[in-house]
């Protein structure tokens, strides 16, 4: 199948491997070109912009880092995916973005003759390097039956919520859960080191109980090492925690955990640390570590 793929970041790059590994042919496209260069060594197809990508691809997948990326890519009146003819192509969009854009592109892909699907993803950089991703999805299920040998590649649990838009607004459900897993870890480490405790005891000790989580598995391993390279960058992190908070209120909802998560992060931002991975939450307070 010829596959288009907008967004070749970290999460990005590991699915378009995957998809190619599994003898798919890719078209690639991301801003900074040169991010693309084992990608095109390895078999794929450089296009210019993602109106090239459009027009040389049946299905199209884009995965950039905010909603107004995703508006550019999408409806840029010279370079963007529709100012190319999408009669009966697929739009799939694994971005974290908002669930009104979500069904801005499926009304535009549909008046175009085109269908769409919104499809988040989490898991993280390893997740998508061992195709193991959780992906939430929003469009029409004949439209989610036609991608799903591909989600196959990419992910290990993949679930249609509804119409489009649906698949934004689980994803949000996500990342509030995620917000209280990783400050409750971030507190918990603190809080054993202070008590003079084995860091590794304790998380071994607490992945056999209740306590167990995913940011603990994955995250804390690297937090002992003093690894905050990003498998997912405390920037985006922040840009889907505002985007749940939006959309919290205007439902009329009050999150308060969600809203102590936003601010931590942001601290953490600003002390300069917004290119990290979300593990870096540990940095308001380690300096104050006292066990390795």
């Amino acid at each position: 199948m010829k596959i288009g793929f907008i967004g070749t970041g970290v999460m990005g790059h590991a699915i378009i491997v995957n998809l190619m590994n599994a003898g798919h042919e890719l078209f690639v496209y991301n801003r900074t070109k040169s991010k693309t260069d084992d990608l095109v060594a390895n078999g794929a197809t450089w296009k210019d912009t993602p109106k090239e990508i459009a027009a040389a691809s049946e299905i199209i997948f884009t995965m950039v880092g905010y909603p107004q990326d995703v508006e550019q890519v999408y409806y840029d009146e010279s370079t963007g995916i529709f100012a190319s003819d999408v009669k009966d192509k697929i739009l799939v969009d694994l971005t974290t973005s908002t669930p009104s854009l979500a069904e801005k592109i499926n009304q535009t892909a549909n008046d175009k003759g085109a269908a769409s699907l919104d499809a988040p993803v989490s898991g993280g950089d390893l997740g998508a390097q061992n195709a193991t991703l959780t992906i939430m999805v929003g469009g029409e299920q004949t439209v989610y039956n036609k991608v799903m040998p591909l989600f196959e590649k990419m992910g290990k649990t993949y679930t249609l919520h509804g119409t489009a838009g649906k698949g934004q607004h689980t994803k949000m459900a996500n990342q509030i859960m995620i917000a209280g897993t990783m400050t409750g870890m971030t507190e918990m480490l603190v809080y054993a080191d202070k008590a003079g405790l084995s860091l590794q005891k304790v998380m071994d000790t607490l992945a056999g109980g209740g306590a167990a989580n995913w940011s603990m598995t994955n995250y804390g391993p690297r937090i002992l090492k003093d690894d905050y390279s990003p498998g997912f960058f405390v920037k985006h992190f922040i840009k889907d925690l505002k985007i749940a908070l939006d959309e919290a209120k205007k439902m009329s909802l009050d999150l308060p955990s969600t809203q102590l998560a936003t601010q931590l992060y942001e601290k953490l931002a600003d002390q300069g640390n917004e290119n990290d991975g979300t593990q870096a939450l540990i940095k308001l307070w380690w300096k104050e570590r006292t066990n390795s």
